[in-house]
């Protein structure tokens, strides 16, 4: 009897024990799955983190690039950049719950819409300014074109100017000297002897010139005998830096046809020397003709 009192006592430990172990093995069990299932949801709060904070770096490189276009947008684009940044900010201090998470995913998705907004505006406002770039890239080579063709235009007139100006000027041609011995009867005879001339006549003629200016025309004539006297009225006209010394002027009324020109210096009654002379034609300060002769 007292045997099946302690078998039965035995049984009831056991039973309890049993009971226990049941019980502690369940909450162990249970512990253990809430451990893993709050590291698994640590873990993926960090991961949805870094993930997020990824995207919103690549949201403040998007605007980085956008602003280095230097575009009219360029302060909104700077404002908006700035609300990236401060959110990066409060994302890293924060712990990274689900609440806190959500509000940061909203005002991301905020910045993320306002940024597609700007930078289609931004790409829009590219686009533009290559077009007007490429229309005042235009113009600038077509208004290049046209000063290199005004400039050859302008060389072109100058040059045909001096053409002109060259082809207008009169020529001055078969110069002759010869001495005149005058009869009493007025009768002109050539001679070669310095003791028998009464005059020297220069004759000369102008070419016919159709561009030339018409109109009276004056030319200086110079006689030097052989002494390198200026003989004539000797006076003196001045043009420019030069000083011309001239025995007399002739005036000739041209009206573009040639015309043949004589003028006569009279040696006034004291002769002329023997020895050669020059004859020298002037237009202003240039020389236009010369020749020399020889009296015995």
């Amino acid at each position: 009897m007292e045997n099946e009192r302690k078998n039965s006592s035995l049984k009831a430990i056991v039973v309890v024990l049993a009971l226990l172990l049941a019980g502690s093995l369940a909450y162990i069990f249970k512990m253990t799955t809430d451990s893993k299932s709050m590291q698994t949801e640590l873990t993926k709060e960090k991961t949805e983190k870094a993930t997020f904070l990824t995207e919103l770096e690549d949201l403040k490189a998007s605007y980085d690039n956008a602003l280095q276009e230097n575009t009219t947008l360029s302060d909104d684009l700077e404002a908006e950049r700035e609300k990236v940044i401060n959110l990066i900010a409060d994302l890293k201090k924060s712990k990274g719950d689900a609440i806190s998470m959500q509000k940061y995913r909203n005002q991301y998705n905020d910045l993320n819409s306002k940024m597609k907004q700007l930078l289609a505006e931004n790409d829009l406002l590219k686009k533009k300014n290559e077009t007007l770039t490429t229309q005042r890239d235009s113009t600038v080579v077509v208004l290049g074109e046209q000063k290199r063709f005004n400039d050859t235009l302008v060389v072109q007139n100058e040059n045909l100017a001096k053409t002109v100006e060259k082809a207008s000027k009169l020529s001055v041609m078969n110069l002759r000297t010869q001495a005149i011995k005058v009869r009493s009867s007025g009768k002109q005879i050539d001679t070669d002897k310095a003791s028998r001339a009464d005059q020297l006549k220069v004759c000369f003629a102008i070419a016919a010139n159709a561009i030339a200016k018409s109109g009276n025309k004056t030319y200086f004539v110079q006689i030097i005998d052989s002494k390198n006297n200026v003989l004539g009225d000797k006076k003196i006209e001045n043009f420019g830096d030069m000083t011309l010394t001239y025995s007399f002027t002739t005036t000739v009324a041209y009206d573009n046809k040639a015309v043949d020109v004589c003028e006569f210096l009279d040696g006034k009654g004291k002769g002329f020397e023997k020895g050669t002379y020059f004859v020298n034609i002037f237009d202003q300060a240039e020389l236009v003709s010369k020749t020399s002769f020889s009296l015995r």
